[in-house]
């Protein structure tokens, strides 16, 4: 697969250059730099991986840099779809870019499929028929730690997050599980980087755990002063807060805490091991769960162009309902909203050669869809 970089407005982004008469054209906008790079740099490492592996000639991607920034993501679809003529977009990692952007677009009867961002309402009064996610419904990986908070005797959890729809579908899904008490419930701003206040008030709380989800840099920092801090109220999170960049970031600090997530790379099944060893051939790295999602992402598409081009909209859209891909979790099918219907796990930190990685130590929640399908008249 050949590339080249186009400088756009001061910035760059990445372009496949493969040309034929009934080319696809995936438009991809993710978060390439700043804090919540490492999220985005993943999905589209994962997303190009399976695409190298195809050996598709028919496919042109045309990638950008959003800088979280829902303004910027707004005007690059609008460019995507008015101008470069796209048939698909996907990438998008930050649910409030999700919802400026993906309403617009399908609405234009371009298909979205999402790598990462699940908003509740994009899976309930907001669904379409061409807005397909791929990696869960935001509240998925929230109602499991909930679970799993009960299942370890936690009744008194302090809960915390980033004030976007992300954030608040993630203390709405914890809750929606767990049957313990509330000792507070804050919400942070987006992109924090300074948790010396709600670490202080984790401390005075009275509780007995805390639950929080700080993707990314969020969560790096978190971590870091937490444990500087010599907190010793255990921590939950969602594998978003554990992930493998922010392990390999916060190091010692996370060892022993568990986490929950609908992949690892531990999942032994002939897909995921397969996509294991070639990320990280490829990338000299091991993937995190945004790579898997990134890499499932692609091969959904690629399967449904097996059997129709996106202009034939209706033959396309069942193709994705079918969902006739080997995915990275094993199982993998589509509820009425077009969200997964998947086991989600609980993990462990633990000792990886010179760092850290997750592996399962048991199963949360077993063929869980989400709690807005029924809301959806799809």
């Amino acid at each position: 697969m050949a590339f080249r970089t186009l400088a756009l407005a001061g910035l760059l982004a990445t372009t496949s250059t493969m040309a034929l008469a009934e080319d696809v054209r995936i438009g991809m906008i993710t978060t390439l730099s700043g804090g919540g790079a490492g999220l985005g740099i993943d999905v589209r490492d994962g997303f190009m991986l399976a695409m190298e592996q195809a050996g598709r000639d028919d496919i042109e991607m045309i990638i950008e840099d959003d800088e979280r920034a829902p303004d910027r993501a707004v005007q690059q679809a609008d460019r995507m779809i008015q101008s470069d003529d796209v048939d698909i977009m996907t990438g998008i990692i930050w649910s409030n870019l999700a919802m400026a952007v993906i309403p617009s677009a399908t609405a234009q009867g371009v298909f979205y499929l999402s790598p990462n961002a699940g908003p509740s309402q994009l899976a309930g009064a907001a669904c379409h028929e061409n807005y397909f996610n791929v990696a869960w419904q935001n509240d998925n990986l929230h109602e499991a730690a909930g679970a799993y908070a009960n299942t370890e005797g936690y009744t008194n959890s302090f809960i915390l997050a980033p004030n976007y729809p992300a954030g608040r579908d993630a203390l709405t899904g914890y809750q929606r599980m767990y049957e313990g008490d509330v000792a507070q419930e804050v919400y942070t701003q987006l992109g924090q980087t300074d948790y010396a206040a709600e670490i202080s008030q984790i401390r005075n709380s009275g509780a007995d755990s805390v639950y929080f989800f700080l993707p990314g840099g969020m969560g790096i920092a978190f971590v870091r002063q937490y444990a500087e801090a010599g907190v010793d109220i255990p921590l939950v999170g969602p594998a978003f807060s554990f992930d493998q960049g922010i392990l390999g970031a916060v190091g010692e600090s996370a060892l022993g805490v568990r986490n929950t997530s609908q992949w690892s790379h531990d999942l032994d099944n002939p897909a995921n091991v397969a996509f294991v060893e070639a990320f990280e051939a490829e990338y000299d790295r091991l993937p995190s769960l945004y790579a898997s999602q990134g890499y499932d992402t692609a091969n959904l598409i690629l399967s449904a162009l097996d059997v129709a081009h996106p202009d034939d909209a209706d033959a396309f859209r069942e193709a994705l309902r079918a969902a006739d891909f080997d995915s990275t979790r094993g199982d993998f099918e589509f509820g009425p909203n077009h969200h997964p219907i998947q086991d989600i796990y609980v993990r462990e930190v633990v000792e990886h050669g010179d760092g850290l990685t997750n592996v399962i130590v048991g199963t949360a929640l077993e063929d869980r869809g989400d709690a807005y399908a029924d809301q959806c008249n799809m």
